[in-house]
């Protein structure tokens, strides 16, 4: 019992160089199973590809094919919202020869064995208990991949292997490494460099007797000041350029729009405050921090630090630790602020969702940790029942052991990387046989798959409907409400203006879409709530759209639900 003790929470200096890599090793272990495990969804059928990266990632086809999505507002406004370094990477690929949608489902095995190193390293500078470090990265990589952050390999994506370097290097006190990762996250993820910018104010603060105070070692503040300057010359640029697609939404015109309401595209104001403020995706402070449920321990830390003769394991937590407050204030911060001046700086929960992951895992296993050293300690106390005790502690640490390495098993499905399968193949290859500059227009849910699968330009799309910079959404949104009403108008002289104003080459249908019912449940449709009630009307009184009647004649496929109407078709129709 004693040498199982020693075994799993002797210190880093009394371990051997053998044990320190099992640890090591095993931590990237998981993360490359858990990695391998997103690459057999990824690569599962002919036609998967990641929710994000339809809006991310499909414009970059152009990099292997520049002829691709001409003259296209939602490519267009999509290429300019990224940041350089994520473009320039995967251009880079697509110049080695790896389609960028192949590419994106490659990334994130990656970032995540990036992750997973410099998170091991965190933990070490924090407790230097290596078993510690492989609890971290395990409860971290659980967390990632039930999320689709890491696997989307978007450019919030690479806020993990970037925070993480930023954190290590911080805490090694390795100025330029910390410097450049300061740089990378500007190119990748502005908003981290906030949080970054955050913790290196927080720096210099320290904790004396009970009393807050100031370092007095002078290299202290020229660290922090390097940091800091770096991270200004990187948003500098950010704040300086005015976007084609600006201004960005103000709060009181985004609670003019459906899209902001509680069944809304981009759904944010919530009327419950408890969800509002701690849960919800985009304006809560905790989103999906308690996967897997081990992840809670971490609130146990600051219960247990209270009692450090009982958790002697606390002793070694060095003066690093502080780097945890540090991070939670930062982040807290940035997010009153985001939400004081909402929209400028994106989401709120941005600033706390993906910070506070790292708090918590890192927590999580200190606590974890350290409870484990206190029941080892206790069963090796002399006294009665010596037997039971010890059989007792073994028996809960397997119990623990196995809950969290076969976690994965234990959940409905694991990992959640929200890949989406096409259903209709047979509709992607019809349309990889239209000519490039090929635009289609539609109301269904399966356009949202088109630019992704088949390379062609969408009028319009429910993914697509970002609400953020008014210049781009005053026009898509134009667009809709002219769609929905060419689809359901009787007047067959309308849907042939609607056909020559915005160049359509095809239009497709669901085979119920032109009832009223269809507007009625289709929640995008009736999103658009006074075009949706002025359909609905002119239908129930008896109205039949003009689309109806050429179905038969300007049919050009079909399948399963689907009909593709040819738009040539309809303009020959007489009137």
């Amino acid at each position: 019992m004693a040498r199982l003790h020693h075994l799993f929470m002797s210190e880093t200096a009394h371990k051997s160089g053998s044990q320190l890599k099992f640890w090591f090793g095993f931590s990237l272990a998981f993360a490359a199973i858990y990695g391998i495990l997103g690459l057999q969804q990824a690569f599962g059928s002919e036609y998967v590809v990641q929710d994000d990266a339809r809006q991310h990632v499909f414009w970059m086809q152009r990099f292997m094919d520049a002829a691709l999505f001409p003259e296209d507002l939602i490519a267009d406004y999509f290429q300019s919202a990224v940041p350089v370094g994520y473009t320039s990477l995967y251009r880079l690929g697509a110049l080695l020869g790896i389609d960028p949608m192949i590419f994106n489902k490659l990334l994130p095995i990656a970032l995540s064995l990036i992750t997973t190193g410099f998170v091991f390293g965190i933990s070490l500078q924090i407790l230097p208990i290596p078993v510690t470090g492989f609890l971290t990265t395990l409860l971290l990589n659980q967390n990632v991949w039930m999320k689709d952050d890491l696997s989307s390999a978007t450019p919030r994506a690479f806020l993990y292997p970037l925070f993480a370097a930023f954190l290590y290097f911080l805490l090694r006190r390795s100025l330029l490494p910390m410097l450049g990762t300061i740089a990378l996250q500007g190119l990748f993820y502005p908003q981290c460099v906030l949080i970054s910018a955050g913790i290196l104010c927080l720096q210099p603060l320290q904790w004396n007797q009970g009393k807050p105070g100031f370092s007095k070692v002078r290299s202290d503040y020229g660290f922090c000041l390097a940091g800091l300057a770096v991270a200004v010359l990187v948003l500098l640029p950010f704040a300086l350029q005015s976007s084609e697609f600006g201004p960005t939404i103000t709060p009181a015109e985004a609670r003019e729009l459906a899209d902001f309401g509680e069944d809304g595209r981009s759904r944010f104001f919530i009327k419950d405050p408890f969800e509002f403020w701690l849960v919800a995706e985009r304006s809560g402070i905790f989103p999906a921090l308690w996967v897997p449920r081990l992840m809670l321990s971490g609130l146990l830390l600051p219960l247990i630090w209270r009692f450090p003769d009982r958790f002697p394991l606390l002793r070694q937590v060095t003066s690093q630790g502080k780097l945890l407050p540090q991070i939670i204030l930062a982040s807290v911060g940035l997010f009153l602020i985001a939400h004081l001046l909402l929209f400028k700086l994106q989401l709120p929960s941005r600033y706390t969702q993906h910070s506070f992951r790292f708090v918590m895992a890192i927590a999580a296993a200190i606590a974890i940790t350290a409870i484990l050293d206190a029941l080892f300690q206790w069963a090796n106390q002399p006294g009665d029942r010596v037997a039971y005790k010890k059989l007792l502690a073994v028996g809960l640490t397997a119990l623990l052991s196995g809950g969290l390495i076969f976690y994965p098993s234990l959940v409905e499905e694991f990992p959640q990387p929200n890949y989406k399968v096409g259903e209709i193949p047979a509709l992607y290859e019809f349309f990889q046989q239209q000519p490039k500059d090929t635009l289609i227009a539609s109301l269904s849910n399966e356009i949202n798959n088109i630019p992704s699968f088949a390379q062609r330009s969408i009028l319009v799309g429910r993914e697509y409907a970002i609400p953020y910079q008014l210049g781009y959404y005053r026009k898509f949104r134009e667009r809709v409400v002219d769609l929905i009403r060419a689809q359901y108008s009787s007047d067959l002289s309308a849907v042939k203006a609607f056909i020559q104003q915005y160049g359509i080459d095809f239009w497709v249908l669901e085979q119920d879409s032109l009832t009223a019912e269809y507007v009625v449940d289709e929640r995008w449709v009736r999103q658009h709530e006074e075009v949706a009630a002025e359909v609905v009307t002119t239908m129930q009184q008896g109205n039949v759209p003009a689309l109806s009647r050429a179905l038969e004649q300007c049919s050009a496929f079909e399948v399963e639900n689907l009909i593709v109407l040819q738009a040539d078709c309809l303009l020959g129709l007489s009137d």
